[in-house]
């Protein structure tokens, strides 16, 4: 009973006592890093891109690097304003005429058209010219709208660790195959 009770004070005492066999080394701090935040947003970026883009149409999508669309934007602005240009041109024909007419020319252009034949090209031609103004102005707005939300979707986080991928699984009561939406989050 007595080698019992000095092998239990022996484990007790030796329990209790520290023994080191290194030296302690200076710890340096260990710093974990953000793994939720992978890129840096900033919240002007897609003000900048519609700015460029107001100053001068395609500069927005060049700041946002899609060089393919700047010859897009300035097709559809080019192309809407030839139409302007044209039709303004042919409005201005047949108003000149139409005033020839009045004043008792008949040497013009359009001397096989009669009053009301060049009052309705008049008419259809500064339809056109109204409607090709439109199409500049909206081709311009679209222009800044894309650079904006360029700039906005450029910084949406799209890495692997969310993601939606569509399933196929067995259905273990009638045995069919059933489709289905996984919504996967890996942390």
């Amino acid at each position: 009973m007595n080698k019992i009770i000095s092998i239990a004070l022996f484990l007790i005492i030796l329990s209790n006592t520290s023994a080191l066999a290194q030296k302690t080394a200076k710890t340096e701090e260990v710093v974990a890093k953000d793994t939720l935040k992978s890129i840096d947003i900033d919240p002007l970026t897609p003000a900048k891109a519609a700015f460029y883009s107001a100053v001068l149409p395609g500069l927005g999508q060049a700041y946002n690097k899609k060089y393919w669309k700047i010859p897009l934007v300035y097709g559809a602005i080019g192309t809407s304003l030839y139409f302007y240009l044209d039709s303004n041109k042919k409005y201005h024909q047949f108003r000149d005429a139409y005033k020839r007419r009045l004043e008792g020319y008949t040497d013009d252009e359009f001397s096989f058209l009669d009053n009301s034949r060049l009052i309705a090209g008049q008419k259809f031609y500064q339809r056109n010219r109204d409607f090709s103004t439109l199409f500049i102005v909206g081709f311009y707005v679209l222009n800044i709208i894309d650079a904006n939300v360029d700039a906005a979707l450029m910084q949406f986080n799209v890495d692997d660790r969310l993601s939606i991928k569509p399933t196929l699984y067995r259905n273990d009561i009638n045995l069919k195959t059933n489709v289905g939406l996984s919504l996967n989050y890996n942390f």
